[in-house]
């Protein structure tokens, strides 16, 4: 079966927002949810972006949700499933799943 990845990104920023001192960093979130996933689903799967809310050109990032991020109307790290904003702050990865699942995801057998 040759089907597209599903795409998970993650947005985020190298400094911690004021907020969430005892959370884990952004670049931490997405390493955390990269091994988490791909403990219980196939890693061929899935694909994973990551993107500094300060770094100005990255391709593919969602300009609307960076300024967003910017403007502190949403909170990071902000967790996108296929455009579906699906955790922010300090994501839960019951909801993480549900959204993939949702997308055709599969857990493994040996998850």
């Amino acid at each position: 079966m040759n089907r597209e990845k599903i795409q998970l990104t993650v947005y985020g920023a190298e400094v911690k927002c004021a907020s969430c001192v005892n959370a884990p960093g952004s670049k931490e979130t997405f390493e955390w949810l990269q091994a988490a996933i791909g403990r219980k689903y196939s890693d061929d799967s899935i694909s994973y972006q990551y993107f500094d809310i300060h770094t100005e050109g990255q391709k593919g990032a969602d300009e609307d949700l960076v300024q967003q991020l910017l403007d502190e109307e949403l909170f990071y790290p902000l967790v996108v499933v296929e455009n579906q904003i699906v955790g922010e702050g300090n994501p839960r990865l019951k909801s993480i799943y549900k959204a993939l699942e949702a997308k055709g995801i599969k857990p493994t057998a040996n998850s």
